[in-house]
């Protein structure tokens, strides 16, 4: 039998193993974005995002969000990691939106026609820490207010970085994000062209 002292201590290491899984968790999630072949085809941006606000609708059906989609929004990438980006930013903007009593999210494109965004009008961030958004378990917010793993958007510039993209974010305490990234692709045509000519290279034909 445990006492009141000893059964703190279990739940202390309970609580530490569950969380010490969570990390190892996410940190693979964060390798598998590395490994494997980047499979480039048409993307529907518009309709991506559209699903995926969908999906965080249904598993909130109480939350009141103004969502904006520019229509039209394509790229040449890799759908199943641009749906996971798509999926973090839009994951994010949700959930720094619902202290939000007219939370709103748009979803476009800037005047050059590459440069996607996702915006919200959410608690946003303090600009001269915005380096530390893209590492791994490094969080601006609160885990009371806000729950997550801190690696959602490592995982996005890895993503972004594979695409050979970039990706920034302009931010104020209090008066929402707005993470901007391009998907490059001159050059993803140079990648292949350099993995088709490496292959020719190590395979002479009989």
């Amino acid at each position: 039998a445990l006492g009141t002292t000893g059964r703190d201590y279990l739940h202390r290491v309970r609580s530490a193993a569950s969380r010490m899984s969570e990390l190892i968790e996410a940190l693979l999630k964060v390798s598998r974005v590395a490994r494997g072949d980047v499979q480039i085809e048409t993307l529907d941006l518009s309709r991506m995002s559209a699903d995926i606000v969908a999906e965080l609708r249904a598993a909130e059906p109480d939350r009141q969000v103004t969502v904006d989609i520019d229509p039209g929004l394509a790229a040449q990438a890799d759908r199943v990691l641009v749906r996971s980006l798509l999926e973090n930013l839009l994951g994010n903007a949700w959930k720094f939106t619902r202290d939000r009593e007219a939370a709103h999210i748009r979803v476009g494109v800037e005047a050059d026609g590459r440069t996607f965004y996702v915006q919200d009008n959410g608690s946003g961030f303090d600009q001269a820490y915005v380096d530390k958004l893209f590492r791994p378990f490094q969080r601006l917010h609160d885990d009371a207010r806000f729950a997550g793993e801190g690696i959602g958007l490592a995982t996005v510039k890895r993503i972004v970085e594979r695409h050979g993209g970039t990706i920034r974010a302009n931010g104020a305490p209090g008066q929402g994000a707005k993470f901007m990234f391009t998907l490059d692709e001159q050059k993803q045509e140079e990648q292949k062209q350099e993995q088709k000519q490496g292959s020719e290279y190590y395979f002479e034909p009989k």
